[in-house]
């Protein structure tokens, strides 16, 4: 079975940085999309950033400028470096993969930005 890890959630001052990672195992298929979402309280979960098997990448506007989306395809790892942190970034963040046989979720990390 699929299983996705997530780490490097925690409390960080508006204006901080923050580093999440998400290692993927159990899989024996080539994985072409990998994602982050988000979700805040009281809100639906929303598309953070996107990052094809060639490294092509895409933002949500809130973001773009601020976060960046990487991700290292011998580790079967992905990574979202996060700067110019802010409020509105607080939630639980969701790292997503897309296989040939399914979608599979990491189990969520917090981030909570303090102003």
């Amino acid at each position: 079975q699929v299983q996705l890890v997530e780490s490097g959630g925690g409390l960080v001052q508006a204006g901080g940085s923050l580093g999440l990672s998400c290692a993927a195992s159990g899989s024996r298929f080539r994985i072409t999309l990998m994602r982050w979402y988000r979700q805040a309280p009281g809100k639906q979960r929303e598309l953070v950033a996107t990052i094809t098997n060639g490294g092509v990448t895409t933002y949500a506007d809130s973001v773009k400028g601020r976060f960046t989306i990487s991700r290292d395809n011998a580790k079967n790892t992905l990574y979202l470096q996060m700067n110019s942190l802010k409020a509105e970034d607080t939630g639980v963040y969701y790292c997503n993969i897309l296989l040939p046989v399914g979608v599979y979720w990491g189990q969520g990390t917090q981030v909570t930005v303090s102003s």
